[in-house]
């Protein structure tokens, strides 16, 4: 989805129609398909101290409640990233944009600023405390908390007051049958999701003595579908042939996007990992060169050694100057996709690929090109995959990848079996009219 910010201050005009003011909140509007949304920052600077040209407080100055520059363009980076998140959330969960109003719900939950109306109802104030208390206990990522944030939207969206005193095994599966499936028109794998999370707040509150009941025991769906999903990776062959593809130079993020995807499919990488990678981290000049990463999705320190293909695209950016001292060309998530979708269509990776999903026990096919579906985390696949067909063992895998749960690596075994069956038929071949071994 392609969405734009753009900040500012809100400057209100006197009566005289002249905008003056000491000071002036710092506006983020969001655009999106045509839709359009302004977001205060719960910050506030004069307009002198303000960079119109760069969209950030000026370095060195402070506002009159003593906040520094510093802060408040790194609260406010956090605050963009955290609108990404939501829209990107909302378009996986429903397959479709927010309009504003939905928007400004999904981003206020996620950040923290609820309503007055939700917080009537002893159901939501529970879940209010229970994402603060798990929050903090568990020390939970913004990705966590954005999507039980997701999961109090739906919730609002198909009950506005509940009463968790009474919620039964039969209003959980309304929620899911009627809500989620009925009118989202929800995957399966995301409605799992939200089943697990819904859950896990249920059986928080039973342990905490909020609640009584036992819906988060008794209600067990049975969901279509849960392991059919495909997994988009690159064949050996096409990512070589991506690797040294030559663009034609009609968009130049192309080549800067194909090498940071490649670099995740030669070294295993998240996005969210590559996307923070420093030079700091590299090890250059040890025998043999790695880098230490600590992951951001599980806080893992993980020790991957470089291969002659991660080292060719590092060299390839090393006189490039980064901000914040990074290794190689990242962009946002949801930009780095967009661009991943063309290049890799500029490059001819157009195998058919298809789709099976379901909604509730709706099935859902379609055969569409491998370059529509490509996302930054098939470079990971692409990775494991690959290494597995090296005949490199699982265990090593998952030392360089960070899975601690063997069944993670179930979907990719499974495919390299399926190579190992179809390369082993072709034995069959031999002695047969079509295929006679040379003497």
């Amino acid at each position: 989805m392609k969405y734009s910010i753009k900040l500012g201050l809100h400057v209100k005009p006197n009566n005289k129609g002249e905008e003056v003011a000491e000071e002036a909140a710092i506006r983020l509007r969001v655009s999106w398909l045509g839709y359009r949304a302004d977001l205060r920052s719960g910050y506030a600077v004069a307009p002198s101290k303000w960079d119109a040209v760069n969209e950030v407080v000026r370095p060195n100055t402070k506002n009159k409640a003593g906040q520094a520059a510093g802060e408040i363009n790194r609260a406010i980076v956090k605050l963009c990233a955290l609108v990404e998140d939501v829209l990107t959330r909302f378009e996986l969960d429903n397959r479709r944009a927010p309009d504003v109003k939905e928007f400004k719900e999904a981003f206020n939950l996620s950040a923290g600023r609820t309503s007055a109306k939700a917080e009537e109802s002893d159901f939501y104030q529970y879940f209010d405390k229970f994402t603060k208390a798990e929050g903090y206990d568990k020390s939970w990522t913004k990705a966590t908390y954005t999507k039980f944030s997701s999961l109090r939207l739906h919730l609002t969206g198909w009950r506005s007051n509940l009463s968790l005193s009474t919620f039964s095994k039969e209003d959980f599966a309304d929620f899911v049958k009627s809500y989620l499936i009925k009118k989202k028109k929800m995957l399966n794998p995301s409605i799992d999701k939200n089943i697990g999370f819904l859950r896990w707040f249920l059986r928080w509150a039973a342990a905490n003595g909020y609640y009584n009941g036992l819906a988060h025991q008794q209600y067990r769906p049975r969901l279509p579908g849960l392991d059919c999903k495909e997994v988009i990776y690159l064949e050996w062959e096409e990512l070589q042939d991506f690797l040294n593809f030559k663009f034609s130079g009609s968009n130049p993020s192309f080549a800067p996007v194909r090498d940071v995807f490649c670099f995740c499919s030669f070294t295993g990488l998240r996005y969210s990992d590559v996307a923070k990678l420093r030079r700091s981290d590299l090890h250059l000049t040890a025998n043999p060169p790695y880098m230490v990463v600590i992951t951001k999705k599980t806080n893992d320190r993980l020790h991957i050694e470089l291969n002659k293909y991660a080292l060719s695209i590092l060299d390839k950016y090393k006189d490039i100057r980064f901000p914040r001292g990074l290794a190689l060309p990242v962009v946002a998530n949801a930009t780095m996709n967009e661009h991943l979708h063309d290049a890799a269509e500029e490059a001819g990776i157009t195998e058919p690929v298809r789709i099976v999903q379901f909604c509730g026990h709706e099935r859902i096919e379609q055969v569409v090109p491998k370059y529509s579906v490509l996302t930054t985390h098939a470079g990971r696949r692409t990775f494991i995959v690959n290494a597995l067909r090296l005949g490199i063992p699982a265990p090593v895998i998952m030392k360089w990848t960070g899975h601690s749960d063997y069944k993670a690596m179930k979907p990719y075994i499974k495919i390299v079996d399926a190579a190992k069956i179809e390369n082993m038929a072709k034995f069959d071949a031999f002695g047969s009219d079509d295929e006679t071994p040379e003497k």
